[in-house]
Order: C-alpha cells, then sequence, then structure tokens
C-alpha cells in the first residue's frame, strides 16, 4: 500500500500492509509477522477478511463500469500486492486493449508486484507516492502508458485511510481529480467509524502501533461526513455513495448485508 513507512530494507519480522492484506485474502505470500499483526486485528473484528473480498469485488466491478462506459486506461493507486481478479484482468475482460499501470510506495510492493506482473506494452508497476499526485502521473512510465489528456480511470480503493490528515487526504484526491481530463472516473473506497466506533478505534490504535504512518497519529477512521467531500465537484454513478456490497453486485442483491458493513464506495465522472 501507501504508507511508505518501513525504510526500503527487508525485514520479514515487521508487519507489511500489503501482506497483511494477502493474508487476510488467503493468499501466501506473507511472514509471520504479518500473520500474527492480522490475527490481532481478526480479534477486534473477525470481518476483516469478508471486508477485504468485498473490497476487490468492488474494485472489479468499477472497472469493469468505467471500461463499459469507454475507458480505456487505469491507474490502481495503492495497489498492494497482485492478487487473482487485478486490475489488468477485469479491464480486459470488456476491453482487451486496456492499459493499466499499478502505483505503490512501498518498495517491496513494487518489486514483488514487477515480478509477478511483467513489464509491458499495456501493463506497468511504478514506485510513487499518491500525497503528490502531480508527480506520481508525471513519471516516465506512466505517461508512456497514460495519456492524461484522455479519459482515465483512478482508483483509490482503500489507500486514503494511511493519510491520518483530513487536509492532506482531501488534497489528494482533489490533485487528482485536477489533474485527469474530462470523462474520466474516480473510484474511492473508505471505512467508516459511524456504525461501530468502538470497534475502528480499536483498529486504528492497532494499525498505528503496528505500521508506523507519517503524520500525525488519529483516534478514529473518518466518518462518512469526513468522506463525502471526496465526491465533489463529480457526477457520482448510481447507486451512489453506498456501503461497499451494495455497489452494484453483479447479481443484483449483496452477497452480504450492506448495513453489517463499516466501509463506503463511490464512483464519479469528471464532468
Amino acid at each position: 500500500m501507501q504508507s511508505g513507512a518501513r525504510s526500503s530494507g527487508f525485514d520479514p519480522t515487521m508487519p507489511n500492509e500489503a501482506r497483511i492484506m494477502d493474508y487476510m485474502l488467503g493468499g501466501k505470500d506473507n511472514f509471520a509477522a504479518d500473520r500474527a499483526a492480522a490475527e490481532r486485528a481478526l480479534t477486534l473484528a473477525p470481518e476483516l477478511p469478508m471486508m477485504a473480498r468485498e473490497s476487490r469485488g468492488f474494485l472489479n466491478r468499477a472497472v469493469r463500469f468505467m471500461a463499459a462506459a469507454g475507458i480505456r486506461q487505469f491507474v490502481d493507486v495503492g495497489c498492494g500486492l497482485p492478487t487473482q481478479g487485478s486490475v489488468h484482468e477485469a479491464a480486459r475482460a470488456t476491453a482487451p486493449d486496456a492499459r493499466v499501470v499499478y502505483v505503490d510506495h512501498d518498495p517491496l510492493v513494487v518489486n514483488h508486484a514487477q515480478a509477478l506482473l511483467p513489464d509491458s506494452s499495456r501493463t506497468a508497476v511504478i514506485r510513487a507516492d499518491m500525497r503528490d499526485p502531480d508527480e506520481l502521473l508525471a513519471h516516465p512510465r506512466l505517461t508512456e502508458l497514460v495519456d492524461l489528456t484522455q479519459p482515465v480511470g483512478i482508483l483509490l480503493v482503500g489507500v486514503l485511510t494511511v493519510i491520518p490528515e483530513d487536509d492532506v487526504a482531501l488534497r489528494v484526491v482533489q490533485g487528482f481529480r485536477r489533474a485527469i481530463a474530462s470523462g474520466s472516473h474516480i473510484a474511492i473506497t473508505h471505512p467508516i467509524s459511524d456504525t461501530r466506533p468502538e470497534v475502528t478505534e480499536k483498529l486504528a490504535e492497532l494499525y498505528q502501533d503496528e505500521l508506523i504512518v507519517r503524520g500525525s497519529r488519529r483516534r478514529n477512521v473518518r466518518t462518512l461526513a469526513d468522506v463525502e467531500p471526496y465526491f465533489e465537484g463529480l457526477q457520482i454513478a448510481e447507486p451512489g455513495i453506498v456501503k461497499v456490497p451494495a455497489w452494484r453486485p453483479d447479481s443484483g442483491v449483496p452477497a452480504v448485508d450492506p448495513e453489517s458493513f463499516w466501509a463506503i464506495a463511490g464512483v464519479g465522472r469528471k464532468p
């Protein structure tokens, strides 16, 4: 992911955010420290693996939605470790010519992703920091694949949480929105503390204790009211800003009860 907190040296005794997510999703690219940190989180919120799977499901649905709307180039910010159903797979199911750039700040994640996703004329993995959208979007490898004068799909799925400062997170979204062409889309997911504030407060504390995060600490994750401004200036696609499972479920019926979910999702189009 995008925390950028650890040094570039590899230390398997320190938990890593991307590897923790890999463990939550049932992957094998994780170490004992990652599994231990994940298990501590699971004691607070046993539903986390389900939430991780639903978040990946939303990512795939959002990419297919964008591809159906004509988007042929995608930037997956804070991509984490590649998993089954990655962005390029979802996009090319609808648009075989789709181009995808995966972005992460963690050098370990980038190295692993580059090994699993060989560089090609339609797919690349780069290291960049989402805190500076202009620099990220100016990366030479990205500009080889992505024409920012044409519509692009920006994917900010589960990544804004790692920025504790509200003003910085908002500036990040505004920076991407400002830089992209008319007709581009932005997909965002974010956990919210509205429905389970006690649990999310404990998880926020655990997360900040286990993984060094740049910036100030915060007592809890953001509320819905904190997240809604990220969508300002965008034309929000139906069904609006909703709980993750309720965003255009494939069967028409959410696989899990949206009311049990404490993360929201939305897709907006830049006019």
